[in-house]
């Protein structure tokens, strides 16, 4: 997987707004949560206005603000960042149940805190770090030295770099950006002076300028095998801040940029500074003197072009021999286009038309320096493209994105404008104006072969995260990250769902999550049996959530299975007496929502777990209960903080069913509580073993080639869910059992086995033991 960044601004028009005011209003909304003591619409207030005033600060308008007052800029990131403290704080109070809010009010209260939470954030860790890096990146100490055409164009760039940095985990073993910029400070003389240097590089390479018509473009690479996340971008960042010429090219006051970035895993072509994205169109066997200088074309590409080969002897490319990529055919089919006479849209069309597989395309033209070109095809990839203020924002995820905006359009390259000609217009192509930047009216878009393709205002989306989902904080990597917050994001499962009463606690789920017509049916008996779907990890939860069930109530039918399995195989005309419990961290789970679709048009009740709000899934259940905070984003493949959540979710949900379906022990549901609420804690412990835990892997797991794991009742369910995380950690494939059951299956093998056991006792526990000595 690569990834695929993209800036198109226009100028901004809006006058900056006054930094020392808005410390002050800062500094007022700091104070009411500080004192904040539980009134929902009170913190729905106060998350209002923090997000108001994180709205101010965006744009060019806002680094101007922030840039030039350097005294209220570092006040402001303090009060926010002591505002995030104390948001912090209320949390951990509502999660200690020190501060109590009504379980009706408990969805507004989460609601409203992970607001606040994102614009404190937005504020102190966008905002104030996004104008600082400009600052930076234009050397000019933050003050009015930095001219307006530079400010913006080096905003660009930042925001191209940060898109880059947290596209890295689609891939990282290089990185380029690309800078084309039309009406720069840079003279004839100038030209011609670096025409002749070293900067005019015909492999492309790091800090390589070109110059076409009036356009001029800036390229910077960066390749290394092996690194950490954020080296490529520190590379990069580091040449343009010191590229003096570049400072000289957007010097001029009517300077205008265009951006075009990159991040890769290599697929075609090895790992170097001239295989890295983006690619140029200039070819080694050059034009005559008679001939027009061929056109100037960069492009990124993420995917395979799988007719690379056949269109490398087709069309006699005539390539350095140090680049050996298949990204670098389109700019130069894009250009040969152009040299037969189309004009830029159609040269761009053309050429991505001759190209097969699963690809998404980001092109700039030195003809057309105003706009931006985009081609999406297959169902393999993905384009966003985001609405800012007077700026697109482009990214092959929307997490490349959400620094500027929540607003989107996601390219569809899967669709088809004319079904009777599905292969000819299949997937679409879009051409960003940079003179209506920001504003639907900017974004043309056009089936393959040319048609045009209206866009409506309610196919721009919104994200549902930020970059405070998607920070990486210390951690090297996210997967790191994600299970040390794993305890915390048990704790928001759990938060005001689990209360005392008379000395003993029990399950306090709102009609949100267990409807009241749900309760009924299950009191009455119509409901007699309980399905548990889902896929992957999802579908692991869910056995560890039917098992609970089952042990808290005998009278309900109960089972637990994929969603595939469900819709496959065991489908009635008549499910009116069932309950789906269906769980999915995303809640967009293809395979879970067509099936919570069939069993819905039969008659069955649905209560979703689910970790996103506003999801497909969320609009398909009578009954939701989210995760943590209904926001808790995963970036690591494999899940981690998520599933442990959705157990904890699950045993809740479980218990309450039960409550419905027939009396509940009180002491027995007091014990489940206590052991869940001891659960965060315990989970800590673990954690703090880590070096120990890794000394153990490190001294058995390199030895030995196959690896297995195996458990018993509940064990077997964290065995799955280990055998789950290995599979998708280490690239092997293990073997999972029932623990007495291995000594009938490949002892011969001799793998590794990693026991579970955890709680086992008695008779149960020597029978283990036996096992292990087998």
């Amino acid at each position: 997987m690569c990834g695929i960044v993209g800036v198109v601004r226009r100028r901004s028009t809006r006058s900056s707004p006054d930094l020392r005011a808005l410390v002050k209003t800062l500094e007022a909304v700091a104070g009411r949560a500080q004192s904040w003591a539980g009134d929902a619409e009170v913190l729905v207030d106060i998350a209002t206005a923090i997000v108001d005033l994180d709205a101010q600060l965006r744009g060019i308008p806002g680094i101007r603000s922030l840039i030039d007052d350097d005294q209220s800029r570092a006040e402001l990131s303090h009060t926010a960042q002591k505002l995030s403290s104390d948001l912090d704080g209320i949390e951990r109070s509502l999660d200690a149940g020190t501060l109590v809010v009504a379980s009706s009010d408990l969805e507004v209260v989460n609601s409203a805190l992970v607001q606040a939470k994102d614009g404190a954030w937005a504020i102190h860790a966008d905002r104030v770090r996004t104008a600082e890096a400009v600052a930076g990146l234009a050397r000019g100490a933050g003050k009015n030295e930095i001219g307006e055409a530079a400010l913006e164009a080096y905003a660009s760039i930042q925001i191209a770099l940060a898109g880059i940095d947290r596209l890295e985990v689609r891939g990282r073993d290089s990185a380029g950006l690309h800078v084309l910029i039309r009406n720069s400070g840079l003279s004839d003389k100038d030209r011609v002076d670096i025409e002749k240097s070293d900067r005019s590089d015909i492999r492309f390479g790091n800090r390589t300028i070109r110059f076409s018509g009036d356009a001029v473009g800036f390229v910077y690479k960066f390749a290394a095998e092996i690194g950490d996340l954020g080296d490529n971008t520190c590379r990069l960042r580091h040449d343009i801040e010191n590229d003096a010429i570049l400072r000289q090219a957007l010097s001029s006051d009517s300077a205008e940029a265009i951006i075009l970035g990159h991040t890769r895993w290599a697929s075609v072509g090895i790992i170097s500074e001239f295989n890295t994205h983006p690619l140029d169109s200039l070819e080694i066997t050059q034009p005559s003197k008679k001939e027009k200088p061929a056109p100037y074309v960069v492009a990124a590409l993420n995917g395979d072009v799988d007719n690379f080969v056949e269109l490398s002897s087709e069309k006699n490319f005539a390539f350095s021999p140090e680049i050996t990529t298949d990204a670098k055919a389109i700019p130069v089919l894009v250009a040969r286009n152009e040299i037969k006479g189309d004009n830029p849209q159609e040269s761009f069309r053309a050429a991505v038309n001759t190209l097969e597989g699963s690809v998404a395309i980001g092109a700039a033209l030195a003809t057309a320096p105003e706009q931006l070109f985009l081609a999406l095809r297959g169902s393999g990839q993905a384009l966003y493209v985001g609405l800012a203020e007077d700026a697109f924002i482009i990214a092959s995820e929307p997490y490349g994105i959400v620094e500027e905006t929540s607003d989107y359009l996601r390219l569809d390259g899967e669709s088809v404008s004319d079904s009777s000609r599905a292969n000819a217009t299949r997937g679409q192509i879009v051409v960003l104006d940079a003179d209506q930047a920001g504003e639907i009216s900017g974004i043309n878009r056009y089936s393959y072969d040319g048609s045009e393709l209206l866009l409506e205002p309610q196919e721009i989306e919104r994200a549902e995260i930020t970059t405070r989902d998607i920070n990486r904080g210390a951690a090297p990597h996210f997967l790191l990250k994600e299970i040390t917050e794993s305890p915390a994001s048990l704790r928001k499962t759990l938060r005001g769902r689990i209360v005392e009463n008379a000395g003993l606690l029990e399950v306090a789920l709102g009609d949100d999550a267990m409807p009241e017509k749900v309760r009924k049916r299950l009191a009455s008996g119509s409901i007699r049996k309980v399905v548990v779907i889902g896929q992957g990890t999802a579908a692991v939860a869910g056995r560890a959530v039917a098992a609970t069930l089952l042990d808290a109530n005998t009278e309900l039918v109960v089972s637990s299975t994929l969603a595939t399995e469900l819709s496959g195989f065991s489908v009635r005309d008549d499910m009116s007496d069932t309950l789906v419990v269906a769980i999915s961290q995303s809640g967009t789970t293809t395979d879970t929502n067509r099936t919570v679709d069939v069993v819905r048009d039969r008659g069955a009740a649905v209560i979703s777990i689910v970790n996103r709000r506003k999801s497909d899934l969320v609009e398909k259940s009578d009954g939701v209960l989210y995760t943590s905070d209904g926001r808790d984003v995963e970036m690591s493949v494999a899940s981690t903080k998520a599933f442990y959540a959705q157990v904890a979710a699950g045993v809740l949900l479980a218990l309450a069913i039960a409550d419905s379906a027939g009396r509940l022990d009180p002491t027995r549901v007091n014990q489940w509580l206590t052991g869940l609420r001891a659960l965060p804690l315990a989970m800590e412990k673990v954690l703090e073993s880590r070096a120990a835990i890794a000394a153990v892997a490190q001294r058995h797991a390199p030895r030995l080639r196959y690896w297995a794991v195996v458990g018993n009742g509940v064990n077997k369910t964290a065995a799955n869910e280990i055998r789950i995380k290995l599979s998708e950690l280490c690239y092997k494939a293990i073997a999972v059992d029932v623990t007495e059951d291995k000594k009938h299956i490949d002892l011969s093998s001799e793998p590794l086995i990693v026991v579970c056991a955890a709680g086992l006792g008695g008779s149960i526990a020597d029978d283990v033991s036996k096992e292990v000595a087998i």
